[in-house]
C-alpha cells in the first residue's frame, strides 16, 4: 500500500488515500482520479511526495519556471523542489504516469485581437490629443494669449505630458503589463490604496472627456446648421440632441468590439491628415474678398506681430484660464496605455507609441498656432462692404486691417465683431482651401477622441472592479467575448457621458476634467519617482530614458498647476483621492502586488532598526517585548488576546510555534504558513509570527529565544501558558517545560505564565474541526499543540470561527490585584500599569499587596504609576494550614524517590538517572519555600477571590538544586483553585522602572 495525497476541491485540502501498487503489473488504482489540472496542482504543492519528470538532478533554466501562464498544447514544466534535489527519494514511475497522463490536444482558445505600437498606441494617442480643442479652441486661445504665450502653454502642457510619458514608459516596461491601463500601472507600483482611488478618478475623467469631445462635434454640426439656416429647437438644445445621438452611435461601435473600433480610428486618422494638408494649403492661397472680410489676409508680418502679444478678453481671459481650457487636449497620451491588455507587446508599444505621439502632436499644435496667428486678425465684421472708401480719412480707422483697405472700426469699438480669431470658433474652416474637409477633420478628431475615451474608461474601470477594492462596483467588472469586453462598464460610461453632454458648454466641461487628469499625472510621476528611490531589486524597467528627479518635478508641477487652474476644484479632486485612499486603508484588501510602498516601508523599517543599534538601552525607554509560545495562535486565543492588550501599538509581540519533527518541506510550510498571520490580522492582533521545526519542544524554544527579533527589536519577555495537566504527563514533559523557564532566565529573559481556570488550549474543543493530519501532541500540554504528520493544512484552523475570550471585552469594575512580594526589577508593577492604560481595563482598580514593608508605599509613589491602594500582608509569613500541606505532599508524592524504591522492592534509584525525582534531602532543603507557596495560596483565596486579574511575582527554583517536579508543584500550589486569571511574573532582575529624570 502506497500513501497518496489527493487534492479535494470541495474541502480545499489534501486527503490521504491508499493505492494498491504492483510495479510489475501496474494495475489500475481503485479510485477515481481528479482532473489533470488538479494532478498538476497536487504535484506542484506536494512535490516532495514523488520525484518524477526529471532526467537529471538539476534542471536547466526554463521560461516555464517563471511564467504564470501555460502554453496551450504542451505540458508546463515545473522546477524541481529543493527537497527533491538533496533528499534523493525513490522514483515512482507509476505515480509519474498518473500525474502526467498524455492529453489529447483540443481546439485552442480563440485568440483575441492584438495591436502593434503604431495602430494600438501612436495613432490612438495622436487622435485623442488632436481633439476638439485643436480645431475649435486653439485659434481662440491664440487670440487671447498671443502666439508667444500660446507656445508657452503648449510647451508647458507637452513638458508635463512628456515627463509623464517617460514615467509611464518606465513603469510599463517594469514587467508584463495586463489590462487596466493607467490604473494597472499606478496600482501595481504604488499599491491598491492610491491605485484604487486614482483608478476611479481616471475612469470618471475619461467618461467626462467623452462628453467634452462629443459636445465639440455637436457644436460644429450646430454651427453648420446655422450657416445653412437650419435649426431643430435652439442652439443649446440642438447641441444636446446631436450630442446624445452621437454618443449613442459611438457606443454601438464600441460594443461591436475592439477590431471595429480600431478600424474606425484608422479612418479618422486619415481624415485628419487630409484636413491638415487642406489647412496648410489654405493659408498659402491668396485670400478672397469674402475671407478678407472675415479677417484672413494670408501670411502678414504685421498680423504676426500684433497677434504675438496677448489680448485677454472675457472671464476666462488669463494665462491659467487659457491653460485650463487647452490642457485637456494634451491628456490623450494615455489612450494607448489604457488598452494595454489589447496590445501585442505593451512593453515596446507603450513607450515608443506614446513618446512619438507627444512629439508629433506638439509640433502640429505649435505650427497651427503660429500659422493661424500670422494670417488672421483678432476682429473682423465679415461684411464685404467694410472697405475703406477712396478719400476717407485714415485716422478714423482702427486696427491692422486699415493698412489692407478694410475698416472694422465700428464692430471693434462696439465689440460686436462676428469673425476673427477672438470671435469665430470655426476660423480654421474659413482659412482652409476647402472648408468641408476641415469640418470632416473636426468630425474625425472629435469622434476619434470621444471613441478612444469611451473605450478607455470601461477598460480601466473593469480592471478596478475585478480587483474588488470597493464594494458594489464589482457588478460592472464582468467581461464578455474573446476580448473580455466590459459591456456593463460601457453602459455606465455612456450614462455619465450623457449627463455631462446635457451641459452643452465646451468651456465649462474642459476645466472639470483638467484637475482629474493632472491628479492622475501627478501620481504616475510620483509612482516612477517612488519606485526609483526605494532601490527595490524588483524595479528594473527596460526603458532607460527617464529620470527620477524629472518625475518628481513633473508630479510637483502637476499639483501646483491644479491649484493655479481652479483651487477649489483641486481641493475637491484631492479630497476625493484622500477619501478613497482612507477607505482602502481601512478595509485592508488582501492583495499583494509588490508595490513601491512596500519596498519603501522595508527601507524605512531597516533604517530605523539600524539606527537603534547606535542608541544604548535606557530604563525610561524600556518596553515589554514578548515572545509568546502559543503554538498555532488560533488554538490559544486567550493567551494571544491578553498579551496583545498591553503590547498593542507600543511594544513588540511575537507568537512562536514549535513543530516537532524532522526538517521537511511540509514541516517548514506548516511552521511558516501565512494562515497564522492571517488569523492574527483577522483578530486585529498586532503581532509577528515565527514558526520553527525542532526535534523537541525545548530545542524549538531555545531556537526562538536566541534567534527571534532583529537588532534591538527583539523579545525580552517569554510568555507561556500554564501546564495544567502536568501531573498526568510523562516526567520528561515536565522536565522540558521547566527547562524552558531556566533557559529563558539564562538568556536574561523575563518570564510570564498565564493560568486560567478553564485552561488556554482549545485543541480539544476544535478536534472535530481540525484537519485529520493535525494530531494532538504526544506529550499532553505540549506548547506546540500539534505534531507534524504527513501533510499539514494550517488553513483549516484559520477557517474556523473566531472564539471569544474574556480579554476581548471591557472588564467590570473589579480589581487587578498585584502581589509584589519579591523584587524582580519592577516588571510585576509595570504590566498592570500598561493594562490599566487600555480602555478594556480602564474601569478596574489596581491593588498592590506587599509583604510587611511599610516603606514600599513611598517607593511606589515615586514610580508615578497611579497605584493608590497599597495593602500590607502582616500574616504572610505564618505557617500554612496542615490540610493544605498534606495536599501538597500528596501531589508531590509520586515523584518522591522513596515512593519508587518501595514499589520496586527497595532497588536503588538515584535522582541523577531521573532528574525530575525529588529526594528527601531536596524536599527538606526547600521546605520553607514550599510552605511559602502554600501560605500564599491561602492569602490569595482570602483577598482576591473576586478580582478581575491576579498578578503575582513568580518564585524562582535554583537550577540543579530544585527538581522540575518540585518547581512545578510550587507553581500549581500557588495558583490552585483560584477563579480569576492568574499571571505569574518574574523579571530578569534588571530595573524596568525608575524615578529619576535621566
Amino acid at each position: 500500500m502506497a500513501p497518496v495525497f489527493l487534492y479535494s476541491q470541495t474541502q480545499e485540502q489534501f486527503l490521504p488515500v491508499q493505492v494498491q501498487y504492483n510495479p510489475s503489473t501496474q494495475p489500475s488504482p481503485p479510485l477515481t482520479l481528479p482532473s489533470t489540472h488538479s494532478w498538476r496542482r497536487l504535484y506542484s504543492l506536494m512535490s516532495s511526495a514523488v520525484l518524477s519528470g526529471y532526467d537529471t538532478l538539476d534542471s536547466p533554466p526554463s521560461y516555464d519556471f517563471y511564467a504564470n501562464t501555460e502554453v496551450f498544447g504542451r505540458t508546463r514544466k515545473i522546477r524541481p523542489s529543493l527537497f527533491q534535489l538533496h533528499s534523493n527519494p525513490e522514483v515512482r514511475k507509476y505515480l509519474s504516469t498518473l500525474l502526467f497522463p498524455e492529453d489529447e490536444p483540443t481546439e485552442p482558445p480563440p485568440e483575441p485581437t492584438r495591436f502593434g505600437w503604431v495602430q494600438g498606441v501612436m495613432v490612438r494617442c495622436m487622435l485623442n490629443i488632436w481633439g476638439v480643442i485643436l480645431y475649435l479652441r486653439l485659434p481662440w486661445i491664440t487670440a487671447q494669449a498671443g502666439i508667444g504665450l500660446t507656445w508657452i502653454i503648449i510647451l508647458l502642457s507637452s513638458c508635463i505630458t512628456g515627463i509623464t510619458g517617460l514615467s509611464t514608459s518606465a513603469i510599463a516596461t517594469n514587467g508584463k503589463v495586463r489590462g487596466g491601463g493607467t490604473y494597472f500601472l499606478i496600482s501595481r507600483s504604488l499599491g491598491p490604496e492610491l491605485g484604487g482611488s486614482i483608478g476611479l478618478i481616471f475612469a470618471f475623467a475619461n467618461a467626462v472627456a467623452v462628453a467634452m469631445h462629443t459636445v465639440g462635434f455637436a457644436e460644429t454640426v450646430q454651427a453648420l446648421m446655422e450657416e445653412n439656416g437650419s435649426r431643430m429647437v435652439d442652439p443649446i438644445n440642438d447641441i444636446r440632441i446631436i450630442g446624445v445621438i452621437t454618443v449613442t452611435c459611438l457606443l454601438a461601435i464600441s460594443l461591436a468590439g475592439m477590431e471595429w473600433e480600431s478600424k474606425a480610428q484608422v479612418m479618422f486618422f486619415m481624415v485628419i491628415m487630409v484636413s491638415f494638408a487642406n489647412y496648410i494649403v489654405g493659408t498659402i492661397i491668396p485670400a478672397s474678398p469674402q475671407k478678407q472680410a472675415r479677417g484672413f489676409f494670408s501670411y502678414r508680418a504685421d498680423i504676426f506681430a500684433e497677434n504675438f502679444v496677448p489680448n485677454w478678453r472675457g472671464p476666462e481671459g488669463s494665462f491659467f484660464g487659457m491653460f485650463s481650457i487647452f490642457f485637456p487636449s494634451a491628456t490623450g497620451i494615455l489612450a494607448g496605455a489604457n488598452i494595454s491588455g489589447d496590445l501585442k507587446d505593451p512593453n515596446v508599444a507603450i513607450p515608443r507609441g506614446t513618446m512619438l505621439a507627444i512629439f508629433w502632436t506638439t509640433v502640429s499644435y505649435l505650427v497651427i498656432s503660429a500659422t493661424i496667428g500670422s494670417c488672421v486678425l483678432r476682429d473682423a465684421s465679415g461684411h464685404i462692404n467694410d472697405t475703406i472708401m477712396t478719400g476717407s480719412a485714415a485716422g478714423d480707422c482702427l486696427g491692422t486691417a486699415c493698412s489692407y483697405g478694410w475698416n472694422f472700426s465700428e464692430c471693434i469699438a462696439n465689440k460686436t465683431c462676428s469673425y476673427g480669431l477672438s470671435n469665430y470658433y470655426q476660423t480654421m474652416s474659413m482659412v482652409s482651401g476647402f472648408a468641408p474637409l476641415i469640418a470632416a477633420g473636426i468630425f474625425g478628431a472629435t469622434l476619434s477622441s470621444a471613441l478612444a475615451c469611451l473605450v478607455s474608461a470601461p477598460k480601466v474601470f473593469q480592471c478596478l472592479c475585478k480587483d474588488k477594492l470597493y464594494p458594489v462596483i464589482g457588478f460592472f467588472g464582468k467581461g464578455y467575448g474573446k476580448n473580455d469586453e466590459p459591456y456593463r462598464s460601457y453602459l455606465l460610461t455612456y450614462i455619465i457621458a450623457v449627463c455631462f453632454i446635457l451641459i452643452a458648454e465646451l468651456n465649462t466641461i474642459a476645466p472639470i476634467i483638467s484637475n482629474f487628469f493632472l491628479c492622475s499625472y501627478a501620481l504616475i510621476n510620483f509612482s516612477c519617482f517612488h519606485a526609483s528611490i526605494t532601490n527595490s531589486p524588483g524595479w528594473r524597467p527596460s526603458f532607460r530614458f527617464y529620470s527620477k528627479w524629472a518625475s518628481l518635478v513633473g508630479a510637483v508641477v502637476s499639483v501646483i498647476i491644479m491649484f493655479l487652474l481652479t483651487w477649489w476644484a483641486a481641493l475637491i479632486a484631492i479630497g476625493i483621492v484622500l477619501f478613497l485612499l482612507g477607505y482602502v486603508l481601512y478595509k485592508k484588501p488582501s492583495v499583494n502586488w509588490g508595490s513601491s510602498v512596500q519596498a519603501g516601508s522595508y527601507n524605512m523599517a531597516l533604517s530605523y532598526c539600524m539606527g537603534l543599534n547606535h542608541v544604548e538601552d535606557h530604563i525610561k525607554n524600556y518596553r515589554p517585548q514578548c515572545l509568546v509560545l502559543t503554538g498555532p495562535p488560533s488554538l490559544r486565543p486567550a493567551l494571544v488576546d491578553f498579551v496583545g492588550t498591553f503590547t498593542k501599538n507600543q511594544s513588540l509581540m511575537m507568537c512562536g510555534n514549535v513543530i516537532i519533527g524532522g526538517p521537511s518541506p511540509e514541516a517548514v510550510d506548516a511552521a511558516n504558513s501565512s494562515s497564522h498571520v492571517t488569523w492574527l490580522n483577522k483578530r486585529r492582533i498586532k503581532s509577528f509570527y515565527q514558526g520553527v521545526v525542532a526535534d523537541d519542544l525545548r530545542t524549538g524554544a531555545q531556537i526562538l529565544l536566541q534567534g527571534a527579533g532583529l537588532g534591538r527589536i527583539r523579545p525580552n519577555i517569554l510568555v507561556m501558558g500554564f501546564k495544567r495537566n502536568w501531573n498526568k504527563c510523562p516526567p520528561t514533559s515536565i522536565e522540558n517545560y521547566i527547562s524552558i523557564l531556566h533557559d529563558a532566565f539564562d538568556l536574561q529573559y523575563g518570564v510570564c505564565i498565564l493560568r486560567m481556570k478553564e485552561g488556554l488550549d482549545l485543541s480539544h474543543q476544535m478536534q472535530a474541526h481540525i484537519n485529520p493530519v493535525f494530531e494532538t501532541a504526544t506529550e499532553p500540554g505540549n506548547l506546540s499543540n500539534v505534531t507534524f504528520s504527513a501533510a499539514v493544512d494550517p488553513d483549516s484552523l484559520t477557517a474556523l470561527p473566531q472564539p471569544t475570550t474574556i480579554f476581548q471585552t471591557r472588564q467590570e469594575k473589579k480589581t487587578i490585584d498585584v502581589y509584589w512580594l519579591s523584587d524582580d526589577g519592577g516588571l510585576t508593577l509595570l504590566l498592570p500599569y500598561l493594562l490599566k492604560r487600555k480602555k478594556r481595563w480602564g474601569r478596574c482598580k489596581v491593588r498592590v499587596f506587599v509583604g510587611g514593608e511599610i516603606h514600599l508605599t513611598a517607593l511606589l509613589s515615586k514610580f508615578r504609576l497611579g497605584f493608590h491602594e497599597i495593602l500590607v500582608l502582616p500574616d504572610i509569613n505564618e505557617k500554612p494550614q496542615p490540610e493544605h500541606v498534606k495536599k501538597f505532599e500528596d501531589m508531590l508524592g509520586p515523584y518522591r524517590v522513596h515512593a519508587i524504591q518501595k514499589s520496586r522492592g527497595g532497588d536503588a534509584q538515584t535522582t541523577g538517572d531521573c532528574p525530575w525525582m525529588v529526594s528527601d534531602e531536596e524536599f527538606e532543603k526547600n521546605l520553607a519555600k514550599s510552605f511559602r507557596q502554600i501560605r500564599l495560596n491561602e492569602v490569595l483565596k482570602d483577598y482576591s477571590r473576586d478580582a478581575a486579574l491576579i498578578i503575582i511575582t513568580m518564585p524562582v527554583g535554583r537550577k540543579g538544586a530544585c527538581p522540575s517536579t518540585l518547581y512545578m508543584a510550587w507553581l500549581e500550589t500557588l495558583c490552585r483553585d483560584l477563579r480569576p486569571p492568574v499571571l505569574l511574573v518574574r523579571g530578569n532582575q534588571d530595573s524596568v522602572l525608575t524615578f529619576y529624570c535621566q
